[in-house]
């Protein structure tokens, strides 16, 4: 069972709990994003598991109507033992989310898994353009979506590279902390840097941004970019982390929230509320409100 604390931030252990989060956030507004917990597989056997649990849950999201897509991980589906076992996995899943309709993220783990996710994504989103090739459904919210991290030095030519690419971008500072030869560890330079990928995906992206951030200020960055554009973005923001703001911006913008669940919530709980002060300062704040 989940404690009270940890539940901020995890939808439960199974997927009956993710989706009945996922129809309360809806009664909001807000989207959901929904990911099973699990990294960094060295046996086949739980990345088969996983992999088809994330099938099961695409027909599951289909037949409830509710407003939400999955999430994966490249080394939950296998890349940590290997390249062709990853892209086999993952091809699978995104042929049963066209297939009923659901969206697909590929999220973006540390530095070293940039190059095979990307190609990944790229090499998915060329083949079924967004995902329509196999969906019989031509309302379908299907097709393919990749994260881009900020912080990393590469990530400038990522975004120019991905301009033409019919998928969706999702746009993160990065929560990993990649050695200084690749990536820029000044906070500051991290903000510019995150701006300026904003402005560039916002005037040469023919829609398909997502601003993964909670700091107001790149939430009004975009919402400023969108104003002088025109191009479409959605925002995304974590589950337990200012969701108040959340369902206001619901009120004018596309917002998803990403919502993890699964009976791993530990680690992730764990390295959501240390990575940043203030996610510690939250998680205590929780406590002392509960």
């Amino acid at each position: 069972m989940i404690p009270p604390i940890a539940n901020r931030f995890v939808a439960g252990e199974s997927p009956a709990e993710a989706l009945d989060h996922v129809r309360r956030l809806n009664e909001r507004g807000v989207k959901a994003i929904v990911n099973l917990l699990g990294e960094h597989y060295d046996e086949r056997e739980p990345v088969a598991a996983d992999a088809a649990e994330y099938r099961a849950l695409v027909a599951d999201i289909a037949g409830s109507g509710l407003d939400a897509c999955i999430s994966v991980k490249p080394s939950q589906l296998g890349l940590d033992l290997g390249e062709d076992v990853f892209r086999a996995e993952l091809a699978e899943i995104v042929d049963a989310a066209a297939e009923h309709g659901v969206f697909v993220w590929i999220d973006m783990e540390d530095h070293a898994t940039t190059d095979a996710t990307l190609d990944a994504y790229e090499d998915l989103t060329r083949e079924y353009e967004g995902g329509e090739r196999s969906s019989s459904d031509p309302e379908s919210d299907s097709g393919v979506g990749v994260c881009v991290q900020a912080n990393l030095k590469r990530t400038r030519a990522d975004v120019e590279r991905l301009a033409d690419v019919p998928g969706k971008v999702r746009f993160v500072k990065g929560a990993y902390d990649p050695p200084a030869d690749v990536a820029y560890k000044d906070e500051a330079r991290i903000d510019r840097e995150y701006r300026d990928l904003l402005e560039y995906a916002f005037e040469q992206y023919d829609g398909g941004i997502a601003v993964g951030s909670h700091d107001p200020a790149m939430i009004d960055h975009a919402k400023a970019l969108h104003d002088r554009y025109g191009t479409d973005f959605e925002i995304q923001m974590l589950m337990g982390v200012r969701e108040d703001a959340q369902y206001d911006l619901a009120d004018e913008y596309e917002v998803w929230q990403y919502v993890p669940y699964g009976d791993r919530w530990k680690s992730y709980f764990y390295r959501r509320v240390t990575e940043r002060t203030a996610n510690l300062e939250f998680a205590l704040r929780a406590v002392l409100s509960s």
